[in-house]
């Protein structure tokens, strides 16, 4: 039975790498909603302007996000994959994330993405806001360091240079912003099922996930 899965959880968790891997084992859709949020952010970021709500309102009004088979994000006709992981974007993504007219477009985007079913989609309040009825909710979180310094690897095989303290720091203030803001908090929803990382491969979350799921 083809089913729709939530995987939620906060910043550095693994959200994305495990259900990318989830979502071909099975053969289903995966939906990274955060990286809506980013692509958002890189719009803002590149129109040079600061952020202000009138400014965002008319970014979001007019915007194409879409998001391929491939995992692979897409601005305005333009694959923009890359260009949205960068730190910068990361906190802008979650900044614009407080605002309700950014969410409710998006999430309006992302529940007919998961109409057909057989998808996976993962963000920070899939199992609670955007898709409350999923077949299956994961909560998926680590510890802050061993966040931290998955990100630092990641960031180091592409190439970009960042101090593992500053990572530290702005997934601790991310976790802060996405935990405390008044739109959809992140939390584990109560019917989630609670995997803690820290110390698991990649491929025992995979494995756990997929007994969950059949």
């Amino acid at each position: 039975m083809e089913k729709i899965i939530a995987v939620d959880g906060p910043a550095g968790a693994g959200k994305s790498t495990v259900s990318k891997i989830v979502a071909a084992e099975l053969g289903y859709t995966y939906i990274d909603t955060g990286a809506m949020y980013r692509a958002v952010g890189l719009k803002l970021f590149e129109s040079s302007k600061p952020l202000t709500e009138n400014f965002l309102a008319e970014i979001v009004a007019d915007i194409d996000i879409k998001l391929d088979d491939k995992a692979r994000v897409f601005l305005d006709g333009h694959e923009v994959t890359q260009k949205i992981r960068t730190p910068e974007i990361s906190k802008l993504a979650s900044d614009i994330s407080k605002f309700g007219f950014v969410r409710k477009k998006l999430t309006d985007l992302q529940r007919k993405m998961a109409e057909r079913g057989a998808v996976i989609m993962d963000g920070r309040d899939i199992g609670t806001q955007v898709l409350p009825n999923a077949d299956l909710k994961i909560f998926l979180t680590a510890s802050l360091e061993e966040r931290a310094r998955r990100r630092f690897e990641e960031l180091q095989l592409k190439g970009q240079l960042e101090d593992l303290n500053d990572i530290k720091k702005e997934i601790a203030l991310r976790d802060k912003q996405d935990t405390e803001r008044e739109i959809a908090p992140l939390k584990q929803a109560d019917d989630a099922v609670l995997i803690d990382s820290t110390n698991m491969a990649i491929e025992e979350v995979v494995e756990k996930i997929l007994a969950l799921a059949k």
